[in-house]
């Protein structure tokens, strides 16, 4: 390896922020091999990140992980929090005392925290000697190879930087969809600041979300803290609208017409690559043909480890349930569902919010909701062992499931939707939406609607998506010329019946292609290694750049969500580079090396 390499990170997001912590930690050994870092950042706010950036979030969104469930940087996010001043605080949305570990703040309030980490671990890795050069207000447009020397240039609107010999992609978000405002269309809720009215004015009209996730949330908050109040009359919550905003009201549609769950107490609130089930019996699930199947990851592991969650929750219907060998993946997915299915969703929620709130107040974990947690949280970083049969079914049957069970809205969130609920001003509306291609009203969005067989049309004067983020396809990848030059290709797995590939459905077609004459499922995104090196035309990984972008990644990584995935994620990439640096040359990034770097994340 070359002797003092040069390392430029793209993005000063919390998975940035989290890899600079693992340099910090292992600096002594890396700055004899590092010859300076250079953090590169769009945004004029370095070390903070795009969902926890003042120029993106609202004093009114919530963070919905709590300071127990961070993985910690120099101090607690609570500890942090316990030494700022109280009127601070108070611009930050943080009202309620004292401090809790286990209670969740605004996302002002963590992005603050991040930040302050962030300048306190740029600070020490300075003083332990490490050239450190930050980039605010620098978006990167393209990464060029040098034909000369195999170094990259990041090219931005300001020129360029040159001599970097190793790269991090960790940009996070990233909408590759423009808004429409002139058709009431907004591809993302981001910037929020873009969806609110002008100060002193009110819609007096409705409007519509695609989805009804926790991002949808955060609309719908921010926008009822602008055309009312909340109040609290009997331990109730309710909403008083302003007067000239009574016809405000906002429409959620659901595919399946749920809502989020509610935050539940937990035993571990960290997840853990390998808790349930070691490294070495992991990998003897996989067959001769080097495939991990899904349904037997669910009879050896998941099935015995959520009998005893289901036991200790006083649930012996669903242990005598997980016995029967007949009880498959698909079956618990479903049982599970309908016990969290109502024929109103807010009614619904109004009915967990009983046992939520027993189980966060009293400190009453709901055990089974950890455990399956956890439990794909594992198979998250052994995906690419799966077939192509059985990432669909993963995405298709399991991770709608998940996104619903565990989403894990805090209480207060909930208690605002019930309160705009029952002033009247949001409902759902269930059923899968595509948008209209042609308007048939100038300034309003058109929604086409199929549920139960029936199809139905609405028409917005504002629409926002709010279904997340997506898996950027390759022609979205933002470095033109590490596509172009064949330095990254698609994520893909192979099929264990190639034949049946036929018989899936059209949507699923569109996602199938020949490489060399094999049929391959392209994922989403891009190929990365377990090391996440991103992978080349040519099938072979680069050691010289890691991407930890989940939008780039999740093809490959599909259940990466939140600060925990960012935090192992960017551990996984520096212990890859140690090793390196040990052995002197670049790893293998075949599944026993990579997972025995996993095994070392505890």
């Amino acid at each position: 390896m070359k002797k003092n390499p040069q390392l430029a990170i793209i993005g000063s997001g919390a998975s940035a922020i989290y890899l600079l912590k693992h340099v910090l930690d292992h600096v002594e050994i890396l700055k004899g091999s590092l010859g300076g870092i250079s953090i590169v950042e769009k945004s004029p706010i370095m070390g903070m990140g795009m969902p926890y950036s003042p120029l993106n979030t609202d004093r009114y969104h919530m963070s919905n992980i709590s300071s127990e469930e961070l993985p910690e940087l120099n101090i607690s996010f609570a500890q942090w929090l316990r030494e700022q001043d109280r009127g601070f605080l108070v611009s930050l949305g943080v009202e309620d005392a004292p401090i809790s570990e286990s209670e969740v703040y605004s996302r002002l309030a963590l992005g603050r925290y991040l930040n302050s980490q962030y300048q306190l671990i740029v600070g020490k890795l300075r003083a332990a000697g490490l050239g450190i050069r930050e980039s605010p207000g620098c978006e990167v447009s393209d990464i060029l190879e040098s034909a000369k020397d195999g170094t990259f240039e990041l090219l931005t609107a300001d020129g360029s930087m040159a001599g970097f010999d190793k790269v991090i992609i960790a940009t996070g978000h990233r909408w590759a969809e423009e808004d429409r405002p002139e058709d009431g269309y907004y591809a993302s809720p981001w910037p929020v600041s873009k969806l609110l009215p002008a100060e002193g004015q009110y819609y007096d009209f409705e409007i519509g979300t695609l989805g009804a996730s926790l991002s949808a949330f955060d609309v719908l908050s921010s926008l009822a803290h602008r055309h009312g109040k909340f109040t609290e009359e009997s331990g109730k919550w309710v909403f008083l609208p302003h007067p000239g905003s009574e016809n405000f009201r906002i429409i959620m549609h659901s595919a399946n017409g749920m809502l989020p769950h509610l935050q539940f107490d937990q035993v571990n609130p960290l997840r853990k690559i390998y808790r349930h089930v070691d490294r070495g019996s992991l990998l003897g699930l996989v067959d001769e043909n080097g495939f991990l199947r899904l349904e037997l990851y669910y009879d050896k592991v998941c099935r015995p480890t959520l009998a005893d969650a289901f036991r200790k929750d006083g649930m012996e219907e669903m242990v005598a349930k997980l016995i029967d060998p007949g009880f498959g993946l698909d079956s618990f997915v479903a049982t599970m569902s309908a016990k969290h299915e109502y024929a109103n969703a807010f009614e619904g929620m109004r009915v967990e919010m009983v046992e939520a709130g027993e189980s966060v107040k009293n400190h009453r974990p709901v055990h089974w909701k950890e455990v399956m947690d956890d439990l794909i949280y594992t198979l998250n970083f052994h995906c690419e062992l799966m077939p192509a049969e059985d990432h669909l079914r993963l995405k298709g049957v399991v991770m709608p499931f998940l996104m619903n069970v565990i989403a894990a809205m805090p209480l207060d969130s909930a208690n605002t939707i019930l309160a705009l609920h029952d002033a009247g001003k949001l409902d759902m509306i269930p059923g899968k939406v595509t948008l209209s291609e042609i308007p048939d009203e100038t300034g309003k969005t058109t929604i086409l609607v199929e549920h139960d067989g029936e199809s139905s049309s609405a028409r917005y004067r504002m629409f926002i998506d709010c279904s997340g983020q997506k898996a950027l396809e390759l022609e979205e990848y933002p470095f033109p010329s590490l596509v172009n030059n064949g330095l990254v290709r698609k994520a893909r797995v192979s099929f264990i019946d190639p034949a049946k590939a036929a018989a899936l459905p059209e949507e699923k077609q569109n996602h199938l292609f020949q490489n060399d004459g094999e049929l391959l499922l392209h994922t989403g995104g891009v190929d990365i290694d377990g090391a996440y090196r991103i992978i080349g035309q040519d099938g072979k990984a680069d050691q010289r750049i890691h991407d930890i972008a989940f939008p780039h990644t999740s093809g490959v990584r599909p259940y990466s969500y939140g600060l925990q995935a960012c935090n192992d994620t960017s551990e996984i990439v520096v212990r890859a580079w140690l090793q390196e640096i040990r052995a002197g040359k670049s790893i293998s990034g075949d599944v026993m090396t990579t997972t025995e770097i996993y095994r070392k994340i505890q």
